[in-house]
């Protein structure tokens, strides 16, 4: 079988996201993934429940709400990223089968898109956990589309498809300066 045909009869199996599920639950990448998760739940925890209570005190009755809001979207984001991640170490553990993990109740939501507040003044740490939760929150999401995807993406990725278009017309003579005069 020639590379370009294992590379396009990879993604014609119709199991090969679940290879790809465990692969990932397995790997190096998913243990970095998990611990920053997890660290980034507590880190949060530890700042909405101590410092960020005190902040809080301090902001005018408009913007306490506005602070509420987004600590609980944050709180959310967290919640929901690391009950994915767990799902992923059950996988890895043989606690859970992918069939299972694949169910619409494990999987994340398309992110919705930060709020813009214009000149509102959130303290810095619930603004930087805003941020650090979304961005684990969509990398997470993207992750979550491309692992239980039923398509292979290199199979339709445009650099791969014009490449193998150079290569049949390669392999046809197409770029033999020569099959001018030989086809005479």
């Amino acid at each position: 079988m020639s590379t370009q045909d294992a590379s396009h009869s990879v993604g014609s199996l119709p199991d090969e996201w679940k290879r790809r599920v465990a692969d990932f639950a397995a790997s190096e990448v998913f243990d970095r993934m998990f611990r920053e998760g997890m660290s980034l739940v507590e880190e949060a925890a530890a700042y909405l429940d101590g410092p960020g209570r005190i902040d809080s005190r301090t902001l005018s009755r408009e913007l306490a709400l506005v602070y509420a809001a987004e600590s609980m979207e944050v709180t959310t984001r967290l919640m929901q990223s690391a009950s994915w991640l767990v799902v992923q170490k059950a996988i890895r553990e043989k606690d859970m089968k992918v069939e299972e993990a694949a169910d619409e109740k494990f999987r994340l939501s398309e992110p919705t898109p930060p709020h813009v507040f214009g000149d509102v003044e959130l303290p810095a740490e619930l603004r930087a956990l805003m941020a650090r939760s979304q961005a684990l929150y969509e990398r997470i999401w993207r992750l979550d589309e491309s692992l239980y995807s039923d398509s292979h993406q290199d199979g339709e990725n445009p650099v791969m498809r014009h490449l193998d278009r150079l290569r049949s017309a390669a392999e046809s003579g197409a770029f033999d300066p020569l099959s001018v005069w030989r086809n005479r």
